[in-house]
């Protein structure tokens, strides 16, 4: 029984549809999904349906049969039947769901001669959703002693002005921490507004997403500077992001593979894995930015996407300097979900055979991101989308519900995996009003 859910599982998580964009670029095709609940919600118990509308050019597609397939969030296909579109339109029913959760309708229709892909996901009670995932009898003595120990190491770090990163309003600089006695490092663009004065500034650590790359569009979040904060973007691997795209690339490539990516990285021992120094790197960044004569000695903010979301959350979970957080659709969130039949957080241990062993079970609760949700208390924002199969809404709900302090959700139901811009700056529009 758990090779075939292992297989159907591998199945899934590498079907085309885990990689299929709802809304590509300049796409001669659009599909609309429309649920017959304006939220996307239902109840569990209710059966929902879904009007599929599918246009080329603009124009309705008439007669064009809609192949679909239903399944959990995550998981594999349990329905499948057709659909023949009748001025453009047509309309599938989803059924319903026992347990909270998520259910998915992909679909396909093939139009001269080329497939094209869609999928839509509602959910069923999802406020009602609890992690998988346990919190061990010792996890706060385990982060307590490791942060003692790292705490240990001075503070060190370089800092060098960045020319083409500062602007009239904002000065830029390439900063680089050390983390201990074996010389790693991590290193960042600390943004700081134009002549701030000594004690008049917020701080934010902004930690990236997954990968081993480059710091992107080092400016595409100046307006915090802009707007009065000393913002820290950093990277997470001891690179420096002054290296060229093809560098990363090539360092990516060498030591990032699936199967030995460092998110893999010693998983099967808590004190070896990749990512304990990672989330210690992370306090240590709170060690500099509150070291800053800049800093307004008050208002720490932590703010991330994706990998950075969990890195937020964990760094606002381990640090009680931290005063607000702000995550979108959090990785590393319920990874051993799939344990329980349903979707697992991003990285998807459950893709290579052999990760659900009992020692790599019980390091990913320590490392797991509910775990430190638990012990959040300031203000928390968290914004995530239905349609995302890389971090799945399952596992977003799974750490909202579990938070115990003042929070707020700003649900946008078609993204996949990315946020607007207008999302972005929403963020820095709601730390403001959240500042002490």
């Amino acid at each position: 029984m758990k090779k075939n859910l292992l297989f159907v599982l591998l199945t899934v998580l590498f079907s085309p549809f885990v990689q299929a964009e709802n809304y590509p670029y300049r796409s001669d095709v659009l599909w609309v999904t429309v649920p017959n609940h304006a939220d996307w919600v239902y109840k569990t118990g209710e059966k929902a349906t879904v009007e599929v509308q599918f246009y080329k050019y603009g124009i309705p597609q008439d007669g064009v049969t809609v192949n679909y397939e239903l399944g959990d969030d995550m998981m594999p296909a349990d329905t499948r039947g057709s659909v023949v579109l009748k001025n453009g339109r047509a309309v599938i029913a989803m059924g319903t769901m026992k347990q909270p959760g998520f259910r998915d309708c992909r679909m396909t229709a093939v139009v001269g001669n080329k497939t094209y892909k869609h999928h839509v996901k509602v959910g069923f009670s999802p406020e009602k959703i609890r992690p998988y995932t346990q919190q061990p009898a010792d996890f706060e003595e385990f982060w307590e002693s490791n942060k003692m120990e790292a705490a240990k190491f001075p503070l060190e770090y370089t800092k060098k002005r960045v020319e083409k990163y500062c602007t009239d309003k904002v000065d830029c600089y390439l900063v680089k921490l050390q983390l201990n006695t074996q010389g790693q490092a991590v290193h960042g663009y600390l943004f700081y507004p134009k002549n701030a004065k000594k004690g008049s500034c917020p701080v934010v650590l902004c930690p990236p997403g997954a990968g081993i790359k480059t710091i992107k569009e080092p400016l595409r979040h100046k307006y915090y500077a802009e707007q009065g904060c000393i913002r820290f973007e950093i990277e997470i691997h001891g690179l420096n992001p002054e290296m060229t795209a093809e560098e990363f690339k090539e360092i990516s490539t060498a030591f990032n593979g699936r199967e030995n990516g460092y998110l893999n990285s010693s998983l099967d021992n808590r004190d070896n894995y990749y990512m304990k120094r990672v989330y210690l790197a992370c306090v240590r960044c709170i060690d500099l930015l509150t070291s800053l004569p800049e800093w307004d000695g008050r208002n720490v903010i932590v703010q991330g996407g994706s990998q950075g979301g969990a890195l937020s959350l964990i760094t606002a979970g381990l640090d009680s300097r931290v005063t607000v957080c702000v995550a979108n659709h959090p990785a590393l969130s319920d990874m051993a979900g799939y344990m329980a039949g349903r979707a697992g957080g991003y990285p998807h241990f459950f893709r290579v055979p052999g990760m659900d062993t009992p020692d790599k079970l019980k390091t990913m609760a320590y490392y797991d991101v509910v775990n430190f949700a638990r012990r959040i208390k300031v203000p928390t924002y968290i914004t995530w989308g239905y349609n995302d199969d890389v971090c799945p809404p399952t596992t977003s709900y799974a750490v909202f519900n579990v938070l115990d302090c003042p929070k707020e959700a700003l649900i946008t139901p078609i993204n996949e995996h990315w946020t607007s811009e207008d999302t972005e700056y929403g963020h820095v529009v709601w730390i403001l009003k959240h500042l002490k």
